[in-house]
Formats: C-alpha cells, structure tokens, sequence
C-alpha cells in the first residue's frame, strides 16, 4: 500500500515508551504500546534501522511487514476502529548525533558519555516505533532504563515521578509531535531557579565546565519565560523548563518541550571572559528556543511545508525578548548585520526555495532549514509585519491564535486570519506575495525628463536570473508623501521638487530597513543622500552601504564606485557602520590574487581605513568604554592585522607573552586577534601543537573557536597536512565542528587545496558522518561562498554535479554552482577597474 501521509491511516493518542539503552553495547531495547484511532484496516508506523521482533493489537499477535525504504512497520490489524498496539523492538546506539545517541566528553583526562537525543525533523522513529509527522500529536509516558552507575540523573520533557528496579518514570506529557520528546541521561550538574509563577528553571551541564558557566543561560531563561508568558498573554504550559548542553550536538539548539538541548557554545559562558557579542548570541539562541515553546510546541505546523511558521517566527521573537530583557544592548542592530544580510544574499540567487515549501520525501525535509531563507527571511517578513501592525494588534491577534490553536496544528493562513482579527488590514493578501514567491524586489527611484519621482518594482537577481514578471506588495516606509503600501510594477509620485520641499530632508525609501527589498536611487536622488550623509542614522548608513554591495554584486552598478565612498564611513563611532563597512571591504579580497601587488595596495587601503581607530581605541579594552567602542575594536584589529600593520604585529606579539602562560584568561576580545598574529607571524610546529592541546583540553567553547580561527591560517604546508589529517579524528575535532575546521582552512590561500582534496577524497566518511542531518549540505555552501575563480568553479562542476540528484543537495548544488559563476564573472568584467579604485583610494 502507498501512503502519503502515515496519519491517514492511524491517529495516536497516547503512547507509553520503555527504553531501554545499553551504553557498554551500545543497543537499544524497547516496547512502544501506542493507544489510537485506526483509519483503516491496515496501518504504518514508522520505525528507522530497527529490528521489530513482535507487534500486538489488543493483545494479540498480528501481521506485519517491515519496509527499510518506506522506513514503515505496516500492520494488519483486520478491522479499522480503536485500538492499543504494542511494538517490541531493538536499534543500535548509533554517533550520528540523530535518535538516541552518545556526547563524549573529558573529565580530568576521564573519558565519559551523556545520552541525548535529537528527533527533528524524522529520528523519533529512530528511537521508538510512532507516527512520527508533526500532524500525529499525542502525550508520551516515558519509562526509562540504562547502564546506570553512581552519581547518574536522567531528565525529560516532564517531571520524574519515581524510580523503581533501575527504571525512571516520568510523568504523561501534555499533547505533542513525536520530534519534541526528548530525555538525557549521564552525570550532570544543574542550576535551579524558578519564574513569579512557579515554573521551575534549571540549565543542565556536564561536569568538564565550570558551575559559574551556568549562570548567564539560567538568568535569561527565567525572564525570557516570564517576558512570553506576559507578551503572548498565555501561560507556559509545562512545570519546568530544562537548558541542557550536549557536548556533541549537530544544530545550535533543539526547542523540545520543556526540555531544550544546545550546543555547548550557545548555553554556556564564561561571565567572567566573554565578549559582548557572545552574551548576545547565547542570548538570541536561547530566547528563540524558549520562544518555540508556543510557537512550535504548544502551536505546531501542520505539515513541514510550513516549518517557516515555527522559525521565522522564533527568529523575530528572540529580537524582540532580548531587546524587551536588554535594552541597553541595542540587539536590533545585531538582526541588521546578521539576519538581513544573509536574507538579501541568498534570495537574490535564481532557483531559491520560497519561504513556503511544498515538500513529501523525508529525505527532501531538511532541506528546507535554508537558515537564510526559513529563519532570516522568514523573519524578516514577520517583523515587516510588526511594523505594519504595532505590538497591540500583534500581542492580540497572536492570543487569539494560541486561544484557538492550543495542543494543535496551524498553517500560515491560520496565522494571518488571527492577525487579522486585530486589524483592518489584509495580511494574508500582503504576505502571500512574499512567502509563497522566491525572491525580492529592487525599486528604482528617478526623477523623469518632467521632474516627477517615478518608483517602480522588478525581481533583483545576483547572477543570471529568469525574470518572470513577479510583483510584491512592498510596504515603501517612505521618509515622504507615498502609499504606504506599492502593489503596482510603477508609481508616479508627481513633483520631485514639490515633494523635496515639502519634505525638507533628501527622500529616501525603506526607512528603518525593515522591508524586504533595496533601493536603487538614480544620480539626481542620490547626490541628495550623500550631500547630507552625517545626517543619517546609524541603520540609514548601513542600507546604503548594503544596497550598493547588492547592486554591484547584481551588476547594476560597479564596485569601483564603491571603493571611494568607504573612506567616507571610516570614523564612524557606530559598530553599525563598521559593520557594514568591512561587510562590504571584504568583497574587494575577491577581486585580488594572495601575494599580488594589487593585494598590497589592498592591505594599504585597509590600513588607511583601519589605522586612525586603532590608534583611538588602543587594543587592550578599557574598563570605562561604551559598548560601541567594545564592538567596534574587533573589526578595526582584525582589519590592521590584515594590513600587515607594524605596530599591531608588534603590539599583538607582545601581548601574547604577557599571556603565553595563561592564553586562556586572556580578554576574550583581543584574545583571537592576538592568536592569529602570533599562528601567522611568529608561528612555528611548537606552538600550533601547544594550540591543539590547548584546544583539546579546554571547555570554553569561545576560546576553542579563537584557536580554531588561529591554527587554521598557518602558513606551514606541513602543519596543514597534519590539521587535514584531523578532520576524521573525533578526540580532536568533533563532527559537530568540523564544518568550521574545514571553512577556516579552505579559505586560507595556503590551505585550500588541501582543504579541497580531502573533501573530494572522502567525501564519502563525510556522507557517512554528518550525512543524516541538515549540516551536511552546508559544507557545499561553504566550498561555494570562499570559491571565486575560473579553476575552482569548474573543479566544483566536475565533483557535485554528478551528485545534483542526492535527495537533499539538489536545489544547493544547482544554486551554489550559479552563486560561484556569477563571482566569476563579476570577477572578469570589474577587476582591472576596482583594483585601479583601490589604488586611487590611498
């Protein structure tokens, strides 16, 4: 029988597991009894790598039939109609950080395990036999069992009720998807705190990390809690709420009910040595994970179609709750150098997925964690909806939404119709063209032959693009008379002059950035712009400087033209501005060969925007400055170490043997500058080994990736070989961090080929290690993001088009090929004019 859907043939509702997990022999061994709703007389389960020795309905032995394909335990019952089914079966413990696996770890040179597990988006059927599609929700009573020894807790979504002959047994679980249930076991510390109304709060850790480590996360969850409980006007529906960190951990974090699981990274900090951008991301990663909590686990959606429903929404909210918990941090600007970029970057390529998918081939699922599509642009178009709105309306259409969606399933229209009790505008209608069309617009702005400003639409394209005609209800956030909304292709907004004296200011459009498409000012508008550019706010300077990225990257204007009006940001007091100054000088490294003299000169040109701020800020922090100043000092050192800079070769050297005893203590915010000046000026053998021990030894999850960033830009062939040689060593590189290894050292003009090869070579060891997760097709997006030339973009033909058909990486090969054809040809059509620009700039 071909099913589409496994829950048209039976609807769970209740399920009672016992798991029985052997570490030593690395087996697992259950019963899965689920109580439900027969839709016909025969029924699927899914199960995956799974042994079924016996299936049972009302007590009696039945048919069955396994199918490793349809991944499918198909049952014949005789008869449609209410029944209890009991599967007893057995699985392998497997490291594929999927199902019910192993995290390793070090304690006091003590090798030990912590069990986790990880479901989304198809691996609870990895760990019991269920309907497992976000559809089939049902409550769970887990019974848990494992090689227990002295000092061992297990925790799960619910309170432990008892343990009784080496079982534990946890309370019935509310209803929910089978991807949400989750538990760990292993040795733990935890800090405990509870909310104003009583949800009790831990964050849960392994012992290799200090305990102050487990404050930052415990102090954020408690009030993100009690910040959504207020801000959705829906209470948290659980008694607790568990942060636990996993050493080995494929995603950045996992929003199970009530228990959530995080990378080391994202969880735990260092209160004492950490910078202020890791406070933030540790704060954003928990915050949307607690976000989930509602929007995911409470309200799930229907299908994985909509599983932009869950993430962009969490992407906005974990903005909206930090900057609600930490004012001070301004954490918006962080969505404007984070989450917009990476939205416009990657929607601009022809052949990218839409916000909505359709989507049935479980191999095909997680593919659609397109983070700069699901998440960024997701939430992009969430809080241009915010704007449109305002916070009343959104906070009652969104109780209204979980009033009538509770323990349920939604799709995106249920969202806009409870959106739309709050206000009188059509969301649907307005969303609709931007989440089920791939893409964004350009408006171009000009004043015609008759003085009037004319406004019209047209799909951007980086690269070659298929115009299709497509158009977009964009909210224009003018600074002048316009609608608020444009649906049509063009606009005559009448007279430029009329509307610029009126006005009193130059006209600008997408004021605040926050809708998703750029500006293309013609030269009238934008002498304008630029004659009053100290006038412009932080944000406002950088959409200009993104949208004249964008626009030569879409050939619309060259880069040339860029280059001298960088000079003109470089003082800037903003981290805002910085960020979007070398976010855009740091496409200019494409346009140079290493070592050439046209990269001299780009080095000068580096310095000469770098050197006046170093100068002012000095590279040791000072106790008294703002959080600009804080933020600013990373790119201005790491821009003066590029331009081989003298007095920051010498200044970095000499504070490394201040700290060449302690490099661990070291401020967290020069301490990765200060490695790398060290690697790649003054390095040798010894010291790159010291790094690796280092790094082995240590649990702070920053200063493992300031040495990772150091080691990898030796310029030593002989220490490349032996940190290639690790990539497949799981005691010194985890598999969860092996993307970042293999990046660092691909882009190091040094290291790339033998990044390169070893990606070729064994390819198939990465298939069979990362490849049953969403990682996995990112290591292709990370060859074609650093790949810029003719050589590599055919080399890179030759390897993944054979592989185009591999459920999964389709849509990424075929657009990674295009992202690296278009560098290649913007590459042949600017060169010789932006490294003259560049000259001329010193």
């Amino acid at each position: 029988m071909s099913v589409k859907r496994f829950y048209e043939t039976f609807h769970p509702e209740h399920y009672d597991l016992f798991i029985d997990v052997n570490r030593s022999k690395k087996t697992i061994n259950g019963t899965s009894t689920i109580t439900g709703e027969a839709q016909a007389a025969t029924v699927c389960i899914n199960q995956k790598y799974m042994k079924i020795s016996s299936v049972r309905a009302d007590g009696k032995y039945v048919p069955f039939t396994v199918s490793d394909k349809d991944e499918a335990i198909k049952i014949d019952l005789g008869k449609p109609g209410k029944t209890t089914i009991k599967i007893d079966y057995s699985a392998p413990l497997t490291d594929s950080m999927m199902g019910i696996y192993p995290s390793y770890y070090e304690v006091n040179g003590v090798k030990k395990e912590l069990i986790g597990t990880q479901f989304e988006t198809t691996a609870a059927r990895q760990a019991f036999p269920c309907v497992d599609e976000p559809e089939a929700k049902a409550t769970f009573s887990l019974a848990l069992k494992f090689d227990e020894h002295d000092g061992e807790i297990a925790i799960a979504n619910m309170p432990e009720v008892k343990v009784e002959n080496g079982i534990h047994y946890f309370e019935k679980s509310v209803r929910m998807s089978s991807y949400l249930v989750a538990f760990a076991f292993g040795e733990m510390q935890s800090k405990m705190t509870k909310t104003n109304d009583g949800v009790k709060i831990g964050v849960f850790a392994t012992k290799a990390h200090k305990p102050k480590e487990l404050d930052f996360a415990l102090d954020i969850a408690k009030r993100a809690i009690e910040f959504y409980e207020d801000f959705y006007q829906t209470k948290y529906p659980l008694d607790h709420s568990w942060q636990l960190a996993l050493p080995d951990f494929s995603a950045g974090a996992m929003e199970n009910w009530g228990l959530v699981t995080y990378r080391e990274a994202y969880l735990l900090l260092d209160p004492d040595n950490t910078t202020l951008e890791m406070k933030k991301m540790v704060a954003t990663v928990i915050t949307h994970e607690l976000s989930h909590q509602w929007f995911g686990d409470l309200v799930t959606m229907n299908w994985w179609d909509n599983l932009w429903l869950n993430e962009s929404f969490a992407n906005m909210m974990e903005y909206l709750s930090v900057d609600a918990l930490e004012p001070n941090w301004h954490i918006w600007e962080m969505f404007q150098t984070t989450e917009v970029p990476a939205a416009l970057n990657r929607d601009a390529t022809d052949g990218v997925q839409p916000v909505h998918v359709q989507v049935n081939d479980p191999a095909e699922i997680d593919s659609l964690f397109d983070s700069a599509i699901v998440y960024a642009k997701g939430s992009r178009l969430l809080v241009m909806v915010r704007s449109l709105l305002g916070d009343d309306a959104l906070r009652k259409g969104l109780k209204y939404y979980f009033d009538h969606h509770k323990y349920g399933n939604a799709t995106g229209d249920d969202l806009w119709d409870a959106l739309s009790t709050a206000t009188d505008l059509d969301i649907g209608k307005i969303m609709h063209s931007w989440l089920e069309q791939p893409g964004y617009p350009v408006v171009n702005a000009k004043v015609d032959k008759n003085g009037h400003l004319i406004l019209s639409q047209k799909q951007f394209f980086i690269g070659k693009g298929k115009d299709v005609g497509r158009k977009w209800e964009i909210p224009l956030n003018a600074n002048f008379d316009a609608p608020k909304i444009m649906s049509e292709k063009q606009v005559d907004l009448g007279s430029y002059k009329d509307l610029r004296n009126k006005a009193g200011h130059p006209l600008r459009l997408n004021v605040g950035n926050n809708s998703h498409f750029i500006v293309k000012y013609d030269a009238t508008l934008m002498k304008d712009i630029m004659s009053e550019l100290d006038k412009l706010n932080p944000i406002s300077k950088l959409q200009l400087l993104q949208d004249l990225r964008l626009l030569a990257e879409g050939k619309q204007i060259s880069y040339a033209k860029i280059v001298p009006i960088l000079t003109e940001f470089a003082d800037s007091k903003s981290s805002l501005v910085i960020n979007a100054l070398y976010s855009t000088a740091s496409k200019l490294f494409q346009f140079v060969t290493p070592g050439s003299e046209e990269e001299k000169n780009l080095k000068a040109f580096y310095n000469k925007l770098s050197e006046k701020q170093v100068a002012r800020l000095g590279w040791n922090p000072k106790p008294d400055e703002n959080d600009e100043d804080k933020q600013i000092r990373p790119y201005e050192l790491g821009a003066n170490l590029y331009a081989n800079n003298k007095n920051s070769i010498n200044e970095a050297h000499k504070l490394f043997n201040e700290n060449k005893d302690n490099l661990e203590a070291m401020n967290a915010a020069i301490r990765p500058f200060v490695l790398i000046n060290e690697v790649r000026n003054f390095g040798d053998s010894r010291l790159i080994e010291r790094l690796i021990k280092e790094y082995q030894r240590t649990s702070d999850p920053s200063y493992k990736n300031d040495i990772t960033g150091a080691v990898t830009l030796t310029k030593d062939p002989e220490e490349i070989k032996k940190i290639v040689a690790d990539f497949e060593n799981a005691d010194i590189i985890k598999p969860q961090d092996l993307r970042g290894w293999y990046g660092n050292v691909l882009m190091n003009a040094h290291g790339q080929q033998f990044a390169w090869d070893w990606i070729r070579n064994d390819w198939s060891w990465l298939e069979k290690t990362v490849g049953g997760d969403m990682e996995f097709a990112t290591y292709i997006t990370v060859t074609s993001n650093i790949f810029h030339t003719p050589k590599r973009l055919q080399e890179f033909k030759v390897f993944f088009e054979p592989k185009v058909n591999t459920p999964g990486l389709t849509r990424e090969i075929k657009m990674d090929t295009k992202v690296i054809e278009t560098k290649v040809e913007l590459i042949g059509k600017e060169k010789a004019a932006v490294n003259k620009a560049v000259k001329e700039a010193l």
